[in-house]
């Protein structure tokens, strides 16, 4: 295992999560989960396209939902660039990874670059988004989880240590990182551009696969009234675990599935992490708080469950040889 050293002054600036596309089978559906029990906002829609954004978004999308009668998938998850012109550099240096680079038109998206990371995940760059009110002040708005901001994404990957490597040269810093229990290798990491502990969190497992999205919400109450609202429309049973709080991160959370089985996260937000002096935070079998902080250890489903990205097959994690698996992990947190 080794921690790559930051790189403060990438070549090119990713500065946040920005936005994922999903498919769904039913497109009412899932509009309603989203905004009657995650709370986001309706930007736009079509017959087979829906376009949603949290209450303090000031840009056009932060998730998007396509009609699709398939396999439920997460076509791509999308970051921001600073400028147009770290697109352009960015697409370079893809290009020098060996990785494919496509230039696409996006509708409400400015200059948009197509790529992959190393193991397939596919992602979307663009530097500027329609720009639409922010509703963070319009309290008649607010419905169930009162989702704010998209925040972060995790995904089961076959090789941590790779994923690490990859996206810390790209200027991701790493704020808090999980060891296997049986070998010193990574089994979790967090990594972050916007200076608190994540954009993007990759766990061991059969992969790639996104495990989740996550916005943030208000407070715990907050958290609590998602959870009523969902029983209240006759849903209480996708609210698949919490409320609690995690150890890495320290925020209060609640995982719920929506209609297609997709995982997305509320959660109250948590610390800031981007002075230079701030060293990763090390978690493993020793640290006492590296379980739930309070709350119920995760059920099955949280633990083997994820959205598949289109196309793409999966691989085992390399950490199963040695015998760990996200499962085995888990069960060791919880005890």
């Amino acid at each position: 295992m080794h921690i790559p050293n930051p790189v403060f002054h990438p070549t090119f600036n990713i500065t946040r999560t920005s936005h994922v596309v999903m498919t769904v089978r039913d497109l009412a559906a899932s509009k309603h989960f989203y905004t009657e029990l995650i709370g986001l906002i309706v930007t736009e829609e079509n017959s087979d396209t829906v376009y949603l954004r949290g209450l303090e978004e000031a840009c056009h999308h932060s998730l998007v939902l396509k009609k699709w009668n398939g396999t439920p998938e997460c076509l791509r998850i999308g970051m921001r660039m600073f400028t147009d012109d770290d697109l352009v550099k960015a697409e370079a240096w893809y290009k020098a990874q060996g990785l494919p680079t496509k230039w696409v038109e996006v509708p409400h998206q400015g200059r948009t670059l197509h790529t992959t990371d190393k193991s397939g995940v596919p992602l979307e760059f663009c530097a500027t988004m329609t720009v639409v009110p922010r509703l963070v002040t319009a309290v008649r708005l607010f419905k169930g989880g009162c989702a704010h901001r998209l925040d972060h994404y995790q995904i089961l990957t076959h090789d941590v240590q790779g994923a690490c490597d990859f996206y810390m040269s790209q200027g991701f810093r790493m704020s808090e990182y999980i060891v296997a229990d049986h070998v010193e290798e990574m089994a979790g990491i967090f990594l972050q551009r916007k200076g608190n502990p994540h954009d993007i969190v990759f766990f061991t497992g059969e992969g790639p696969r996104l495990h989740h999205f996550a916005y943030t919400s208000i407070d715990v109450g907050t958290l609590i009234r998602a959870c009523d609202t969902a029983g209240s429309l006759g849903m209480g049973g996708i609210v698949e675990r919490g409320p609690g709080r995690h150890g890495p991160g320290h925020a209060q959370y609640v995982y719920f599935r929506d209609p297609d089985g997709h995982r997305c996260e509320l959660f109250t937000t948590h610390y800031q992490i981007m002075d230079i002096e701030c060293e990763p935070i090390r978690w493993d079998k020793n640290s006492p708080m590296r379980k739930e902080i309070w709350g119920y250890p995760p059920v099955q489903s949280w633990v083997e469950d994820a959205s598949p990205f289109a196309g793409l097959a999966l691989k085992p994690p390399i950490l199963k040889e040695s015998g760990m698996t996200l499962e085995k992990f888990l069960a060791a947190r919880a005890k």
